[in-house]
């Protein structure tokens, strides 16, 4: 049986990890972002274990997919009792009855009423493709808008959207063509020093969309869609103001212009609600999914008002989109996520807030706690009046707080991420905090 907290027992990286990493390096794609060596082994509920027999408490959750932890029994015996049984078929052209229930899942839990329709991938980029496809198809027009900070994906399509980090698209280019960003509104950054509530009022970005891009770039009649995340992801984990999305809705009927919002690392739970978007009461005419959809297992599904999904047969398809076994894995997440998870999501996120809350009197470097359910961000700046990022302090302490066994990702210019599984316990969460609190000290001692 695995510890229930962190249990180090090797200087890290230990001996076996040093030879993993040797080897890595010499075949694997330099590509791939490395912020501490880590050499999993295997994964159990919230924590795993490296190479060299360290247990670590995982507030990665591996980018936010291993919602129902790692290797949920029931997870586990759904994906053995269905790749006994078959494996593969493509979704595209032999329909089973297991993707045909999911996908009336989907569409029974996602918001909105009326008859919808699911198309499935395996991948959140795959899925943004899809949604911009389909936009464009539907609508008859090619121009899309997204916020600056986002990321929807690195192939083609959603890269042109993707702006949460220069790397990422420095020579790749030229992008799609008709994609303008706008800017993502910000309550902490705001520039009148505006109250989130406030800010919804006098600082969205909806007048730059009215007043700038429709007066003066971009016709709105030759607009597809709008594509945003509810909540900023790797952009910082900005939870935008109240008025955000209810006013890009009213814009984007105004001008019969599609809204699609991007699920993939806010949806399934992750921020107490099953998407996000329902904090917002906003409906989407497309929702993007992934991520913690299943478990681990890659799928993705766009799902959209039946009516708008009406592209003729081969318009777009994927051979390994709707594969049964991860089929199999998201039914089974689905019905953990709703029986247990999401309201273990919604106590055990405002735990953490309120743990959370006394941050940034406490620490000097500390400029920001946010966050929705167990999707929480700390942003680090290196002074509070100017709020200027703090990178170095994000470096360091995600290395300090691997050496005292938890695992984190940065967002943003410098923010820490803490997104555990949906079924992180609260003396799992102390314990991570104690952790973090300990790392933060020491960077600002040694600053």
């Amino acid at each position: 049986m695995p510890p229930k907290l962190p249990e180090i027992r090797t200087s890290l990286p230990g001996p076996e990890a040093r030879k993993v990493l040797e080897r890595d390096r010499k075949v694997l794609s330099p590509s791939y972002s490395r912020d501490y060596p880590f050499v999993a082994r295997q994964g159990r509920g919230a924590l795993m274990e490296d190479v060299d027999g360290n247990w670590f408490l995982d507030f990665c959750a591996g980018i936010g997919v291993a919602a129902t932890g790692h290797c949920h029994p029931d997870v586990v015996r759904a994906i053995r009792r269905q790749s006994e049984a078959m494996i593969h078929v493509p979704t595209a052209d032999f329909p089973t009855s297991l993707t045909t229930r999911l996908a009336e899942k989907l569409c029974a839990i996602t918001p909105g009423v009326g008859p919808k329709k699911v198309y499935f991938g395996n991948s959140g980029t795959e899925a943004v493709e899809a949604a911009l496809k389909l936009a464009r198809w539907h609508t008859g027009r090619k121009n899309f808008i997204a916020f600056q900070g986002c990321f929807h994906g690195r192939t083609y399509g959603s890269l042109s959207l993707t702006s949460s980090k220069a790397v990422q698209r420095e020579r790749f280019g030229p992008f799609l063509p008709g994609v303008f960003h706008v800017p993502y509104p910000n309550p902490y950054r705001c520039p009148s020093g505006h109250s989130q509530s406030e800010c919804a009022q006098a600082c969205t970005c909806l007048d730059t969309i009215e007043k700038g891009l429709f007066k003066g770039v971009v016709a709105a009649n030759e607009v597809a869609a709008i594509i945003v995340e509810p909540i900023l992801g790797e952009g910082g984990y900005v939870v935008p103001p109240p008025n955000f999305l209810p006013g890009l809705r009213e814009l984007a009927d105004r001008h019969g212009i599609l809204l699609v919002l991007d699920e993939i690392q806010s949806g399934v739970g992750r921020t107490g609600k099953m998407w996000a978007c329902e904090h917002s009461n906003v409906v989407p005419d497309i929702l993007v999914t992934s991520k913690g959809l299943a478990s681990g297992m890659p799928l993705s599904a766009i799902v959209a008002r039946a009516e708008l999904m009406d592209w003729t047969e081969g318009a777009h398809a994927s051979t390994f989109g709707g594969n049964p076994v991860a089929c199999a894995a998201a039914w089974e997440t689905i019905r953990l996520v709703e029986e247990t998870y999401l309201s273990r999501a919604a106590s055990l996120g405002d735990y953490l807030m309120k743990s959370l809350s006394d941050w940034p009197q406490k620490h000097r470097i500390v400029g920001d706690v946010r966050g929705k359910g167990l999707m929480v961000g700390v942003e680090l700046v290196r002074d509070k009046a100017t709020k200027e990022p703090h990178r170095e302090a994000q470096t360091r302490i995600l290395q300090k707080a691997f050496e005292r066994g938890l695992l984190l990702l940065g967002c943003g210019e410098s923010t820490l991420r803490l997104i555990p599984p949906l079924m992180i316990e609260s003396e799992q969460i102390d314990a991570a905090l104690k952790i973090l609190d300990e790392a933060l000290y020491e960077v600002e001692k040694a600053s």
